[in-house]
């Protein structure tokens, strides 16, 4: 099947050329296969999801033990980590958050527990979404696909997206959907992809109330349920890099009953 498995310290390098490959284009335009970053210690689930996920055009790098992970991802720059919460070494929390430190990498949790404690804490920490094991690969699959979609590295199954402009000025507030930057005062915010989305449709619909849901399907793309806890982690962090005063938020403001609004800051 022409998977060549390469030794990397406790990690191991898989790679699968196939038809169908997923593709990106690197800072000089070349395209080159998006790299998935596995991290997770159970062997057997990771050997599992590269062959998926190389089946599927994407290129793998598996890791079982947290701190490796740390130290391997400046070097691999992956385009996406799916990350375990329990693991040896760092915890999934921890780990996330040395990524969160130096990138903005999408970060999908792996949770062996609907445990509401460990997943706020994965979200709190950094990560964009979150899967609970045991999880259908199709599932897993939408989730990958809809995290890369919010990076521009596929296309928008619905069109939706395509429809809203580039570039937003709100007040103080300017957005470019192009670059993922969005700047207060001239002063770059430096936001997630799931941040700088998260505002940028709050802002888009100015001054009206979203409720959670609308938000899980226009942010994150679930087209039916999906986790409130994820609009709610989202909308602290934001607040903590947005506002001048997190505690009393003046432009992602709270709609008792519905959800959150934008209001286009003035100072």
């Amino acid at each position: 099947n022409n998977m060549p498995c390469v030794q990397c310290g406790n990690a191991y390098v898989t790679e699968h050329v196939g038809r169908r490959t997923a593709m990106m284009q690197d800072e000089h335009g070349k395209s080159k296969q998006t790299l998935i970053m596995i991290v997770d210690d159970d062997a057997a689930l990771g050997e599992m999801l590269s062959i998926v996920l190389n089946g599927s055009g994407f290129e793998t790098v598996t890791c079982q033990d947290g701190l490796r992970a740390v130290e391997m991802f400046p070097t691999l720059h992956p385009d996406l980590v799916l990350l375990d919460i329990m693991l040896p070494g760092l915890d999934g929390v921890q780990v996330a958050q040395r990524i969160r430190q130096t990138a903005n990498t999408p970060i999908i949790m792996l949770t062996a527990k609907s445990d509401t404690t460990d997943v706020v804490k994965g979200l709190e920490a950094g990560a964009d979404d979150y899967v609970v094991k045991p999880f259908e690969v199709v599932e897993l699959m939408a989730r990958i696909k809809a995290r890369l979609r919010t990076l521009g590295m596929g296309a928008s199954s619905d069109g939706a997206a395509a429809e809203l402009p580039e570039f937003l000025h709100c007040g103080i507030l300017e957005m470019n959907r192009v670059r993922h930057t969005a700047k207060k005062n001239g002063i770059d915010l430096h936001l997630t992809p799931m941040e700088f989305e998260l505002l940028y449709v709050l802002a888009v619909h100015e001054d009206e109330p979203l409720s959670r849901t609308s938000l899980l399907k226009q942010v994150w793309g679930y087209d039916d349920g999906g986790d409130a806890k994820l609009v709610n982690v989202h909308v602290q962090r934001l607040r903590m890099k947005v506002e001048s005063n997190p505690e009393k938020p003046q432009i992602v403001q709270t709609v008792r009953g519905i959800g959150y609004k934008f209001v286009a800051p003035t100072e």
